[in-house]
């Protein structure tokens, strides 16, 4: 099993930055891809970002530009560093981490973190 912890969610102006971290704990040899989702009050849960081996990431396009993943793997932490904030950008974000899914991963999760983006 694998435990994900988010961090670093909360209120930020539009135009803003944040920095969210999750870090992984347990069988995490087995991780192949970590990711990020999203889901605004209504609406479904969607991906935000995705990490892989060998550097490898995918991006929703309507934070391509903005957010950015990376992984750290001696610390067993994936972060999603958001740039020029927008309200649209408000939502629970969530962590989530897969043995071999790269595309949707979805095996772990984290319990989540608010994004509260002001106008």
């Amino acid at each position: 099993q694998v435990q994900l912890v988010e961090s670093g969610g909360g209120l930020v102006q539009a135009g803003g930055s944040l920095r969210l971290s999750c870090a992984a704990s347990g069988t995490i040899f087995r991780i192949f891809a970590m990711g990020w989702y999203r889901q605004a009050p209504g609406k479904q849960r969607d991906l935000v970002a995705v990490s892989g081996i060998a550097g490898r990431t995918n991006y929703a396009e309507s934070v391509k530009g903005r957010f950015t993943i990376s992984r750290e793997y001696n610390k067993n932490t994936v972060y999603l560093q958001m740039n020029s904030l927008k309200p649209e950008d408000t939502a629970v974000y969530y962590c989530a981490a897969d043995n071999s899914d790269y595309v949707n991963p979805n095996d772990y999760w984290g319990k989540g973190t608010l994004v509260t983006v002001s106008s």
